[in-house]
């Protein structure tokens, strides 16, 4: 574009980038680079950008176009009705994810200073939205990355969440502490799978997706730690991959749980798995 031409306006470059990326991408990019609602793009489609809003939007579009995720680009992803800070040091927030939280809720939203224990934490997405939801609960986030505890603090520190965050390697910084209830979003993609190839997924930290070469690994140590941090009546859930269901039930099974089950995502898969740890 020559330098003494004009910046489209919102009409023109949503059609200029709907060519490229899909629309609802264009326009949740567009929306970040405006910082405006849907409610204005549709209302304004002949406003016209600025030269330095259109040159952001273009490079935006053009980073989206080989595949970079939309919440990287924006720096930002919704999860349980609230605007989470991401970047490429932690895993992306899934819808599929707040079935964690909607079980946490049905077993703990009317006990009382519940403790509570997220494992693997990332963004802190699980624990900040917990300790938001339950506000008597003690939430404890741990996480093996040191940059992934940042944006979790940064994240609670936004949403005013109170969450005690630990750096470690899953039950390893925690000593003999005990929980009523401990969730956890592990890696769970067998190592050699090509979706690890394939269109977000590519950008993600590889660390917070593949785990073993059938993806139960982490799942695993999961499982046969968690009695060791239960209260006697605590519950593990632990989220899995589509076809892992059986597999996390054995797992669970073999560590001593009780009312072991799987529950469905919003697709009807299933996609996580718990039981309750009655004690020994």
């Amino acid at each position: 574009m020559a330098a003494t031409e004009l910046a489209p306006d919102i009409a023109g470059a949503l059609n200029w980038a709907r060519a490229r990326i899909a629309v609802v991408d264009a326009r949740v990019l567009l929306r970040h680079v405006l910082q405006c609602s849907s409610a204005r793009l549709a209302a304004y489609p002949e406003a016209r950008l600025a030269m330095d809003e259109w040159t952001e939007f273009r490079s935006l579009v053009e980073r989206r176009e080989v595949g970079e995720p939309v919440a990287y680009l924006t720096g930002e992803r919704e999860f349980y009705g609230r605007p989470f800070l991401v970047s490429p040091v932690v895993l992306i927030p899934r819808p599929d994810t707040e079935l964690l939280i909607e079980l946490a809720l049905a077993h703990f939203g009317d006990k009382p200073h519940s403790r509570v224990l997220d494992l693997g934490t990332g963004s802190g997405a699980l624990a900040v939205s917990l300790a938001l939801e339950l506000p008597d609960a003690d939430v404890t986030a741990v996480d093996r990355s040191r940059e992934a505890l940042l944006v979790a603090m940064a994240n609670a520190a936004r949403l005013k969440a109170s969450v005690s965050f630990v750096l470690g390697d899953w039950f390893a910084p925690l000593g003999g502490d005990r929980y009523h209830l401990i969730v956890a979003n592990p890696p769970y993609v067998a190592a050699a799978d090509p979706h690890l190839e394939e269109g977000d997924v590519r950008f993600e930290p590889s660390t917070a997706l593949a785990a073993g070469p059938q993806g139960l690994d982490d799942l695993a140590t999961i499982a046969a730690g968690a009695p060791r941090h239960l209260e006697p009546g605590g519950w593990l859930f632990m989220e899995h991959g589509y076809d892992q269901a059986g597999a996390v039930r054995g797992l669970l099974t073999d560590a001593g749980f009780s009312g072991i089950a799987s529950w469905k995502d919003l697709a009807g898969i299933e996609r996580v798995s718990g039981g309750q740890w009655l004690g020994r």
